[in-house]
């Protein structure tokens, strides 16, 4: 028997950098966080600057420790990082060296922490050094950075301070019991058990919806003495709004006799115009993005992850090459503003007239204030930097992700600067009669008369809630009051009302967002949080509470209402602000939380019962060995698995209802060992894989409407990978194409495809 193979640790990659200055020369030594944004200032400034990236965070609490000192002020304890330890010695002999150090992180509270921590590290002269920031990288911006320093605000670090003292605080006193109550290895997030119960409460809603039947009437109708060729464009359909003098409501009509008799009724019935109202209809654009309003619109038309959306948008922040010129696509990315600088909005305009023509130009530049509480109004909405480099011009130059993302945002912040849409809509109301009158059948028709806006879009509706707006067929033909109808045919429809949906990404930011939970820079940590720690799974792009989750939020609920209540999560936003803007001190706010969370937690320790949660039993048998198959969750939905795992690693996943998603048989053959193939449906879609799994691990992809996915074979190129020097491959992924090493899996270097 062959000895067991031994495992190769994981050792974490080092950081490093380039230590060297100008020889000679006086310089100024620039520190931003990210190795991106590095290489991009780098080119911006001339010889006499050092662009250098302190990789993030150098230093913070301690992971295995409380790290506050409740006795002094909550006062942290701050540890360096591994990679601090690796990165800061270059930094301090580049600081020395310098004449000058400006620190250029991000223009938000962690930015500014991030500042005043190199700050404390390096210990350089205080003269010496210089914060800068800007919310969208370009030449411009960086030199009018660069002429307009100042000092570090220290409330905005303190805010920064006070948010990771509260999380510290519920996440160290409240995981151990967590432990002993329910599960080890839990843990509870201030913000993010918010969160969890918007779901949890949400699923109780739907749980307790009771449905009812209801039925709608609608007739078709048609203009009499309309030659045959437009006969088509003479019908119409019409929704039946009274009925014998009472006007009907959703529910008004529950059975199917009753919808029957009326339906009968109605099918004896002359029908002519009783009114026709046509009037002029107007819609703005809306606002540009921010932060929430992005992850929204991302995920509903793209959809991308909360953590996905911000990724690409930093990568589009941080600066892309094009053309050999590398700058930032968009300008920051974190912000709760709708503001717009006054050179943007002119830029915007001269380019709007230039393709839209005039017409498309409001005459009056358009102005837009943020409604959010405690929006920082200093900071713009998100943007592109030039409106000039329109989403087609540029493609070749982003992967899929980064231009699908661009071109929402470009059109979006040039739709803000247009004019109004403009409707021609028309509404008719149709009387039914016997001998007597019986009901009112009423039509809504609409064209657009002038696509203001909506021509940023091609002319189709840019959201969700008015794509019936922009539809340009919903013509009805040209009716006079007084006019008869031919009736064709009445169509009774049943229906049944609906429980609330569930939260998906969008709508899950959408609420927090209107609760005043969490800020810009949160909302992707949120959503990632708690399915990282397995409180909710996301199915068919829907959170649904795990029972792990349901148990958790209960015992929150009942033994510590502030933590879970809404309300009380927002005021304490609202008093982080103030500690942003200098109304309050921030070890006082801490305080204030401190105390009255730790008498319920002392309440805790013995009023909260101890709740196991432990997978349940099926019922059924494993195929493969015996073993009960146990219903378990994770953060991608239900599945069956043997109670034998790992030995025994069969498993069937489950839907939203908890029924089995079993592999669909196909007549496709296995291209490599000759069986038949099945449709199964994985985390990422469907797609074919070989029946004789586990021999045979075969697979192909399957696109949104069932067709093959054949990726090509990867292609040697005489490109040298710039870490081991081995030739890289071309290779085609879900994204795209790209470079990869070939000395994989041993050198994982990746790039992007010229």
């Amino acid at each position: 028997m062959p000895a067991p193979k031994e495992k190769k640790k994981r050792t974490k990659a080092s950081v490093s950098i380039d230590t060297s200055v100008p020889e000679g020369k006086e310089f100024s030594l620039v520190i931003v966080e990210s190795p991106t944004k590095e290489k991009t200032l780098s080119r911006f400034l001339g010889g006499d600057y050092v662009v250098r990236s302190s990789f993030g965070h150098l230093r913070d609490l301690p992971k295995k420790e409380f790290g506050l000192d409740v006795d002094h002020g909550f006062e942290p304890q701050y540890v360096v990082l591994p990679r601090g330890r690796q990165v800061i010695p270059g930094l301090k002999r580049m600081a020395a060296q310098s004449s000058r150090i400006y620190l250029a992180t991000d223009y938000d509270r962690e930015g500014e922490s991030i500042a005043w921590h190199l700050f404390e590290l390096l210990k350089p002269p205080p003269e010496k050094v210089h914060r800068i920031t800007f919310h969208e990288i370009t030449p411009d911006a960086i030199r009018d950075a660069l002429k307009n320093p100042r000092k570090i605000d220290q409330s905005l670090v303190d805010a920064q301070m006070a948010r990771r003292a509260l999380d510290r605080i519920v996440g160290y006193r409240l995981s151990p019991l967590l432990w002993d109550k329910v599960k080890r290895g839990l843990s509870a997030g201030r913000v993010q058990s918010v969160a969890v119960r918007l779901i949890c409460e949400r699923e109780q809603e739907i749980e307790k919806f009771k449905s009812q039947e209801y039925w709608t009437i609608q007739a078709e109708l048609e203009k009499q003495g309309v030659p045959a060729p437009d006969a088509g464009a003479a019908r119409f359909i019409s929704q039946l709004v009274e009925w014998r003098g009472k006007k009907i409501e959703k529910l008004d009509i529950g059975a199917e006799k009753e919808a029957g008799d009326i339906a009968g009724t109605l099918e004896k019935c002359s029908c002519r115009v009783r009114s026709v109202v046509a009037k002029e209809k107007k819609r703005s654009p809306n606002p540009p993005f921010m932060t929430s309003t992005l992850a929204q619109e991302s995920s509903r038309k793209l959809g991308f992850s909360a953590k996905r959306t911000m990724s690409v948008a930093q990568s589009l922040y941080e600066g892309v090459e094009i053309d050999g010129v590398t700058a930032g696509l968009i300008t920051y990315m974190r912000t709760d503003s709708v503001h717009i600088a006054e050179s943007a909005r002119k830029e915007a305009r001269d380019f709007i007239l230039k393709k839209y023509g005039s017409d498309a130009a409001p005459e009056k530049p358009r102005l837009y204030k943020t409604k959010s509480k405690g929006a920082q109004e200093a900071h713009e909405a998100i943007r592109p930097t030039s409106v000039l480099r329109e989403p087609k011009n540029i493609r070749e130059s982003l992967n899929p992700d980064q231009w699908k993302l661009y071109d929402l945002i470009w059109k979006r912040f040039v739709a803000s600067q247009m004019s109004d849409a403009v409707y021609d809509t028309v509404t008719v109301e149709i009387e039914a009669q016997t001998r007597s009158p019986e009901g009112v059948l009423r039509a809504n028709g609409s064209t657009i008369k002038k696509h203001g806006f909506l021509a940023a879009y091609g002319g189709e509706h840019d959201d969700e809630e008015h794509k019936d707006d922009a539809k340009t067929d919903n013509r009805l033909p040209a009716l006079a009051k007084g006019e008869d109808l031919r009736l064709l045919k009445v169509l009774p429809e049943r229906h049944f009302t609906e429980p609330p949906p569930r939260y998906n990404e969008a709508s899950l930011i959408k609420i927090l967002e209107q609760n005043g939970i969490g800020r810009p820079s949160t909302y992707a940590p949120i959503v990632d949080t708690i399915l990282g720690r397995g409180y909710v799974r996301l199915q068919e792009r829907k959170f649904f509470p795990t029972e792990l989750g349901k148990v958790v939020n209960s015992q929150l609920t009942k033994h510590f209402p502030g933590i879970v209540d809404t309300n009380f999560t927002a005021k304490l936003e609202e008093k982080l602000d103030d500690i942003a803007a200098g109304r309050a001190e921030w070890n006082v706010i801490v305080k204030d939380f401190y105390g009255p969370f730790v008498k319920d937690l002392e309440s805790a320790k013995t009023d909260m019962q101890k709740i196991s949660v432990e997978p349940k039993d099926s019922g059924e048998k494993c195929v493969l060995d015996s073993g009960r198959m146990l219903i378990r969750e994770s953060r991608f939905g239900k599945y069956l698995c043997c109670e034998n795992f790992p030995k025994c690693t069969y498993k069937v996943s489950l839907d939203a209802d908890g029924q089995k998603i079993l592999p669909k048989p196909t007549d496709e053959k296995c291209q490599k060992c000759g069986s038949p193939m099945a449709i199964k449906i994985g985390r990422r879609g469907r797609f074919l894989a070989c029946s004789a799994y586990p021999n045979c691990r075969n697979v192909i992809g399957l696109d949104k409407d069932g067709n093959k996915v054949i990726r090509p074979e990867p292609k040697m190129t005489d490109k040298k990978c710039k870490k081991c020097d081995r030739p890289m491959l071309l290779r085609v992924g879900k994204r795209g194409p790209f470079l990869a090493c070939s000395g994989f899996p041993r050198c994982r270097n990746i790039q992007k495809a010229a």
